[in-house]
């Protein structure tokens, strides 16, 4: 059988060398064992670039059953190129000038006489000596197959020679392994090894051979492995090199976007090159970008937001084109477009917004937790709400509900927060990964998770366990929560009166009101605040509670107050819509006051007092007052978004207003909006007004 295949591989040699051995033409001796010569050549390189192991027994066909129409001085030569055979291996050996220098110019050289030649996969497992005479070809085809740090160092190791592109491809592969095992930055015992030395100095000696692609992936890929030292000589090498291009203007977009990004990353916005690249970004036409290079532009431009205002006319026209290849942007490229956006302070970019906000919505489940918590602080910035993204949201929190990230959760509950968006489902998942979860969480993701509760006024089903377990973890831990931390904490639990008691007299101590200040040489105007609005809880809600109490000088005289309010704003236009109905039904304005300050610290919108038999006072009247009714005209700011429940500061208001005394009669917008005529206000407000009286009296 062997000595069958064996004369079927001699008949087939003229094929694989590219002529039919039944038509050659008739020559010498000589230039027959040339021709005869290169076809065993061409034979040999066709194995050994495919995965098919040498047939012992068809070499020693070859060697005697020659070709019948080969003259037999050319067999006696052809006898000779082979030696004796092993049960292990063969050796191989070719005599004739002509055929080694045919395979020279092909970058193949062949093995040193007398080496033991192996099948590829024993190559590619060992590599040897015999590694220096393959061509760039197989050595750039062999150095993807490696995935360890060790295997491409020691397949540096065996080359004699080592040009600039294969080196640099060495250096790429390293840091490609690198990202695959998610580090960091590269092993020490990588950095330090000899050979990983010599690729940073072959690559650092001449860059000049490289590509561009090579040029900025290469420095790109060294940035995000190698220690960040701009003066590095191998940066200073690619970066030179880099700029020596960019004047020449030989970088195309995908190039320069590259480039760009590098640079901004080395070097900052002070970096003379990257205004350079910026500058030619600006000269392209932005409709031959493609969606990756608009996400590098965006990212580029981040880097230098002092500078907006130079880049503003590219950048519109960069957000106007934007809007049709969001639908190609991966979840990563769409968040980081949102965070150039919001660095870039591109509030005027809403169509882009609108658009970018529908993609979101598919997206939240492929978003890794760091893009997930950029994408809802653009949102906040933006003001943008979304009723699809709130669902998606809920859907995607009850999903992974106790497997959900701490981070993620309280970047979830940050957003909901600020955008006053009261969720139930997330609200419910997050208490009980407080209960269930505790140990797990940092002081900080305490306090976040905690605090919407309080703002917006919601007690999870599991509220015993919820707050039992928040105080277990503050006595455990009191003093792992910095003073405005802690102060928040308590206060957003007393908003939803689950009032901290046992805390107060920590709160009201000398020693930690002098924490809280620390060293500045006052206490800010919330803090002082959220203590008054503990202190008036305490009197009001708690009356057996019998610590230390807030002296006045930590007091402050008002909860309203234009930057850190405990109060919400007035509505203006509910507020004059209101007015004009209480002239019409009271017949003057002296008989109602606006704005009024209590002594309770409150601010009242609308007041209107009453004697004994429930006759109006005038508002300048201070004797013989039997009630006090507090008018809460309460527009949307007043309420969680989109829905008729109050914000917790909102009702711990009309509460502490009602212990004082007060009748509260509040005149929600949903219900004023209502109203389509001054007869059905009036109607309205007397309804509210009077409504346990048949007659008004005034």
């Amino acid at each position: 059988m062997r000595a069958d295949l064996g004369q079927s591989l001699i008949a087939g040699c003229g094929w694989v060398g590219g002529l039919s051995a039944a038509h050659a033409p008739e020559c010498s001796p000589v230039t027959c064992c040339e021709f005869y010569g290169m076809a065993f050549i061409t034979l040999r390189r066709a194995f050994c670039h495919k995965s098919i192991l040498w047939i012992p027994g068809a070499v020693v066909a070859l060697k005697i059953h020659p070709a019948s129409h080969a003259p037999k001085a050319v067999t006696d030569r052809l006898s000779v190129c082979f030696c004796s055979l092993q049960p292990e291996l063969f050796r191989v050996r070719f005599h004739h000038a002509y055929c080694k220098n045919f395979h020279s110019e092909k970058g193949n050289d062949f093995h040193p006489v007398g080496e033991p030649w192996s099948s590829q996969a024993q190559e590619w497992n060992q590599p040897g000596q015999s590694l220096q005479n393959e061509d760039e070809e197989m050595l750039f085809r062999r150095l993807s197959y490696f995935t360890s740090f060790e295997e491409v160092l020691s397949f540096i190791s065996a080359l004699d020679t080592l040009p600039v592109p294969l080196a640099m491809a060495a250096l790429l592969r390293i840091c490609e392994i690198g990202r695959r095992d998610g580090e960091q930055r590269l092993p020490e015992g990588v950095l330090e090894n000899r050979a990983f030395q010599a690729l940073c100095l072959r690559c650092e000696r001449d860059p000049s051979h490289l590509t561009n692609a090579g040029l900025v992936t290469a420095l790109q890929s060294l940035l995000t492995l190698l220690p960040a030292d701009p003066q590095s000589s191998l940066m200073l090498s690619l970066v030179a090199e880099c700029q020596r291009r960019l004047q020449r203007g030989n970088l195309e977009v995908h190039h320069l976007c590259v480039l760009g990004e590098s640079l901004a990353m080395l070097q900052g916005a002070s970096c003379e090159t990257l205004k350079l690249v910026v500058r030619q970004l600006q000269s392209k036409s932005v409709e031959t970008f493609a969606p990756e290079e608009i996400t590098s532009v965006y990212r580029i431009l981040q880097v230098c937001p002092e500078e907006v205002d130079k880049h503003q006319m590219f950048l519109n026209t960069l957000n106007n084109f934007s809007i049709s290849v969001v639908p190609y942007l991966s979840p990563k490229s769409i968040s980081h477009v949102l965070t150039a956006l919001v660095a870039l302070d591109q509030t005027h970019a809403l169509p882009l917004l609108i658009k970018l906000g529908k993609y979101v919505v598919r997206y939240i489940p492929r978003f890794t937790n760091e893009e997930l918590r950029k994408v809802l602080e653009a949102f906040v910035y933006f003001g943008h709400s979304d009723r699809f993204f709130t669902e998606a949201l809920e859907q995607h929190v009850s999903a992974l509900c106790f497997s959900l990230d701490p981070a993620v959760a309280s970047s979830v509950m940050g957003y909901c927060s600020r955008k006053r968006i009261l969720s139930k489902p997330i609200f419910d998942v997050v208490s009980e990964i407080v209960v269930c979860q505790w140990d797990r969480l940092s002081p900080s993701q305490i306090a976040e998770l905690i605090e919407p509760f309080g703002k917006l006024n919601y007690v999870p089903p599991n509220a015993p366990a919820l707050f039992r377990k928040v105080e277990n973890v503050l006595c455990a831990r009191l003093h792992h929560f910095p003073p405005k931390m802690l102060l928040r904490l308590l206060h957003s639990c007393a908003l939803i009166e689950r009032h901290p008691v046992n805390f107060m007299s920590k709160l009201f101590s000398p020693f930690f009101l002098q924490r809280l200040q620390g060293k500045e040489s006052y206490l800010d105007r919330l803090s002082l605040a959220q203590l008054t609005q503990l202190f008036l809880t305490s009197v009001l809600e708690c009356p057996f509670y019998k610590g230390p109490k807030l002296l006045p000088k930590y007091q402050v005289k008002s909860f309203l107050t234009p930057c850190c309010s405990l109060e919400t704003p007035l509505d203006l236009h509910l507020y004059k819509s209101v007015v004009i109905g209480l002239i019409d039904l009271l017949g003057s304005r002296l008989y109602f006051a606006s704005k009024v300050l209590t002594p309770y610290y409150y601010t009242i919108d609308v007041e209107v007092k009453l004697d004994e038999d429930g006759f109006v006072l005038p508002c300048t009247v201070d004797e013989d007052i039997h009630k006090r009714v507090a008018l809460c005209i309460d527009g949307p700011q007043r309420f969680c978004l989109d829905s008729k429940h109050l914000l917790g500061k909102e009702a711990t208001k009309q509460r502490h207003l009602r212990l004082l005394g007060y009748q509260v009669v509040q005149l929600p917008y949903h219900e004023l909006e209502l109203l389509t005529s001054r007869l059905e206000l009036v109607d309205y407000l007397q309804r509210k007004l009077f409504s346990q009286s048949s007659a008004v009296h005034w």
